[in-house]
């Protein structure tokens, strides 16, 4: 194998399997710390080994061995953590498999639910596990939450202060703790999608491997919980997916949803969350991930945007705002009440979310002021929120999109 394959497949490996490999070593060697070190121990070992070797059949279960075994060799030259040592070579025969009497048996969603941890404030323990599990950058997550990187970098700080200084186990939750941390868990797994939905920065509009690896947590937990909201969340995710392939074209730039080639949507993962959300309104429970997963549902069975049932859908974020009021939620039904009501009416509803200030960072709230503005042949002020737009996103094909919008407005873009 050449030295150029070889690397390939250990940027797949570790784009693939990096995020499962901690996992496993979190809980075999019990601490964040140790088991970072050790998935660090173990690509190095790759790098210097694969090229000599090959890369192995398995390469989940030759990093998490490796890992370990590497972990193994340090605590004995350091001479400290002697029961570490016993505890991690009594392992050494079934390193990749839970303990029998663990419902949880996926070690990445053990560890999602481990993270979770009620001692934690939410907002901590969230942006904690999208770091360490969820292998989100600070900047993504703060992207998710509208605030500055530094202030999701002192949230992951201070949790795991909290966790050192309070001696929090890695402890998997019994099964009757499991729903007490069911909603950050599946806050986790959404906003795992949502970057893969639109990517923070990175070549590509999508990252397909983390809406695959959203979509299989969320089907596990499914599985463990025939609750509304986790099907709800399923469901919606599974919407989104399939449009990706519609999302963008040939080069890669951005299509609108009412541009898009409806023929080039999954219809059998439409057919799928379509099934899924009448088994979670059956249960008359309704929350966030299923009011979003029935809008999504009326985008997907519109025939085109101009035969979209908005009336309907500003009906559902009504509801929504109610349940789980956020600035992007009203946004959305801002831009919701545009497109039943026509742009000046969507222009007044837009600006009024944005008066109250959360979201002068938020790029698609400019995008969107300035689109309702260029369809009310507002020039000068489309012109003025679609620059300041460009200036709040990194994203190529989202800078693309807008550079092609400002040039159709009869100036070339100036923010860089």
């Amino acid at each position: 194998m050449t030295s150029s394959s070889t690397r390939d497949a250990l940027e797949a490996a570790y784009r693939s399997e990096a995020r499962r490999v901690l996992a496993t070593l979190i809980r075999l060697v019990g601490g964040f710390e140790a088991a970072e070190e050790a998935l660090h121990e173990a690509f190095v070992a790759a790098a210097e080994q694969w090229p000599r070797e090959g890369v192995p059949a398995n390469p989940y279960a030759w990093l998490v061995s490796t890992g370990r075994y590497r972990m193994i060799d340090r605590f004995r030259r350091q001479s400290r953590h002697a029961g570490a040592v016993a505890e991690l070579a009594a392992t050494a025969q079934a390193a990749e498999s839970p303990p029998a009497h663990d419902e949880i048996v996926d070690d990445e969603l053990r560890l999602i639910f481990t993270c979770c941890h009620p001692a934690l404030e939410s907002d901590a323990r969230i942006a904690l596990t999208l770091r360490e599990v969820g292998g989100l950058t600070t900047e993504e997550i703060a992207r998710a939450y509208l605030v500055p990187a530094p202030t999701i970098g002192q949230r992951i700080v201070r949790a795991k202060a909290k966790i050192r200084d309070e001696k929090i186990p890695y402890e998997v939750p019994v099964r009757a703790e499991l729903p007490a941390r069911l909603e950050s868990t599946l806050q986790v797994i959404y906003l795992i999608f949502n970057e893969s939905y639109a990517a923070t920065q990175g070549p590509s509009l999508t990252r397909g491997d983390l809406a695959t690896e959203a979509i299989r947590l969320g089907r596990l937990v499914v599985a463990l919980f025939d609750e509304p909201e986790a099907v709800g969340l399923l469901s919606l995710m599974l919407l989104h997916e399939a449009r990706r392939e519609s999302r963008v074209d040939g080069s890669g730039d951005l299509v609108l949803l009412d541009d898009q080639n409806r023929a080039l949507w999954d219809r059998e993962l439409i057919a799928e969350a379509r099934a899924l959300i009448q088994r979670a309104l059956a249960a008359r429970r309704v929350g966030p991930y299923l009011l979003q997963a029935a809008i999504a549902d009326l985008h997907a069975d519109a025939e085109s945007g101009a035969k979209t049932d908005w009336p309907q859908i500003v009906a559902l974020y009504e509801v929504l705002r109610r349940v789980d009021p956020s600035p992007v939620v009203a946004l959305n039904r801002a831009v919701a009440i545009g497109m039943r009501d026509g742009p000046a009416a969507g222009l007044v509803a837009v600006e009024a979310v944005m008066a109250e200030g959360q979201l002068g960072a938020y790029y698609l709230a400019h995008a969107a002021c300035a689109d309702l503005q260029r369809r009310l042949g507002k020039i000068v002020a489309s012109r003025a929120s679609y620059t300041r737009a460009l200036a709040l996103t990194r994203q190529p094909a989202e800078r693309r999109f807008l550079e092609k919008r400002l040039e159709q407005l009869g100036e070339a873009p100036s923010a860089r």
